[in-house]
């Protein structure tokens, strides 16, 4: 009774500590400052002091301008409330105790939405005609770049393919590439202020978010050739089908000749985009180009890559077989960009996990590989195929479940429960919430016989993984569950 007490006095508590308002801009920020994402889950948040609870606010600029205008905002409310309560108290005002007294009570949750205002208003006032205008600058500066300008779409691998990219032809030629993950207009814009303009090759990854975005970012770039890494339920929040991602993705290829357009096949989802003369890869080569004797281990992954009787022995830091096709398309269009043997074999030699992408690291006599970035069923598709191939004393498998499926949620993760049972885990772990039921179903749908374990405290779990990972042990951590996911 006292604990359940202390509980709901620190739920209270909160709202009128300083810390509620980093709480507020910790939501905004997680959610990318999309307005209805925030407010779903203001509404639907219990206990704020539980927030914050795996990461922490990162004071940018737009957060501390953020707080600054909550502590003004609430600052004149207070002083509001307190001279009407006694403008009501000492001057007989009629009903100016009680205004007074909503005034105070109120101003947390009356600026937990009015911040919302505030940030409509920067957007208007401030940050869209900025961005509006360096994105109108870009697109002269990409129209009138004599390099290749590579773009690469798809609803995952994107980064992974723009970095190996990037690796293997720098090798042999001046290249430029947008930074980590940042893929949307703005970013494009930015990058373009970046170059010199004697870059012999431009890399520009492409991020879809909503109905119409590729082929804006199309119009804008001009790009000479398109890389497309596949088709996957994500971001169904907005385009609501895997066919409307689909087509969005799929307008890079509309502008492009087809010979300069390279789809992964080995994505079921694509197959129906796929028109003649797209230059297709997969696991067995790329080009023309055939792959033989895959060899996959903790040590990365190695095989042969022929044509015409040319032959390059090819080994990568990156992990699976199903980099295989990846590491055949950029192996295969180094070479008829003019890299030679030597080029190719040092930069494939090069590739290496990228952070939380199939990551290894050695933990208490065992390995864990993070693939927490990860949030698609074709990448629980990739690990738990790679949990599979890979030899142990014991294999764990451990996740969340994915988030943004839309209307695919329950297909897609009784899938992916079925997915994890085939890999030969010995014991699955996974974390209470929405999606836990499903993968459950998937794992009980194909009898699977280890062991499952379901957490109720993720970030206690994930702190203590040491305690977790024994000597021998191989651990697959897949997929992350943002804050604002119930």
């Amino acid at each position: 009774m006292k604990k359940n007490f202390r509980k709901f006095c620190e739920s209270i508590g909160i709202f009128y500590s300083p810390r509620f308002i980093t709480t507020i801009v910790y939501m905004l920020q997680n959610t990318e400052y999309d307005v209805g994402s925030y407010l779903k889950w203001f509404w639907r948040t219990q206990n704020f002091s539980n927030v914050i609870v795996r990461r922490t606010l990162d004071k940018t600029k737009v957060a501390r301008q953020l707080i600054l205008g909550l502590y003004v905002g609430m600052g004149i409310q207070i002083l509001a409330g307190l001279y009407v309560l006694y403008a009501g108290i000492f001057q007989d005002l009629y009903g100016g105790i009680y205004f007074g007294l909503a005034l105070l009570l109120s101003y947390p949750v009356v600026w937990a939405h009015l911040v919302v205002v505030q940030l409509e208003l920067g957007r208007i006032l401030l940050v869209n005609p900025r961005q509006k205008s360096l994105i109108l600058a870009s697109e002269q500066i990409f129209k009138n770049h004599p390099g290749i300008k590579i773009a690469v779409a798809g609803s995952y691998g994107k980064t992974s393919m723009k970095e190996i990219l990037k690796t293997v032809l720098s090798e042999g030629k001046k290249v430029a590439a947008t930074p980590a993950n940042k893929n949307v207009a703005v970013s494009h814009a930015e990058f373009a202020r970046s170059l010199n303009g004697n870059e012999d090759i431009l890399l520009i990854e492409y991020g879809e978010g909503k109905p119409g975005d590729v082929e804006a970012f199309v119009r804008n770039t001009h790009p000479t050739h398109g890389v497309i890494t596949g088709l996957a339920p994500a971001h169904l929040d907005h385009y609501k089908t895997l066919k409307a991602a689909g087509r969005d993705i799929f307008a890079l290829a509309g502008s492009l000749k087809a010979q300069h357009v390279f789809v992964n096949d080995e994505s079921e989802e694509i197959k129906p985009f796929i028109k003649p003369g797209y230059q297709k890869y997969n696991q067995n080569g790329a080009m023309g180009w055939k792959t033989s004797d895959i060899v996959v281990s903790l040590d990365g992954t190695s095989f042969i890559l022929k044509k015409d009787g040319h032959e390059l022995k090819l080994k990568s830091l990156l992990l699976g077989a199903h980099q295989v096709g990846p590491l055949s398309l950029v192996a295969a269009l180094s070479h008829s960009l003019g890299l030679s043997d030597d080029e190719i074999v040092t930069g494939i030699s090069r590739t290496a996990p990228f952070e939380h992408r199939m990551q290894p690291y050695p933990l208490s006599g065992g390995w864990v590989i993070d693939d927490t970035y990860n949030g698609n069923i074709e990448g629980i598709r990739a690990g738990t195929a790679l949990l599979k191939a890979l030899s142990a004393k014991r294999k764990l498998y451990v996740t969340p479940g994915l988030v943004d499926q839309g209307s695919e949620t329950e297909a897609v993760h009784i899938k992916m429960g079925e997915l994890i049972a085939l890999s030969d885990a010995d014991i699955v772990v996974l974390m209470r919430n929405s999606v836990s039921g499903y993968i459950m179903k998937g794992l009980q749908n194909v009898s699977y016989k280890g062991e499952v374990r379901v957490e109720d405290n993720p970030l206690r779990f994930y702190n203590n993984l040491g305690e977790f990972v024994a000597v021998g042990d191989v651990a697959m951590l897949q997929n992350d569950w943002p804050d604002n996911y119930a």
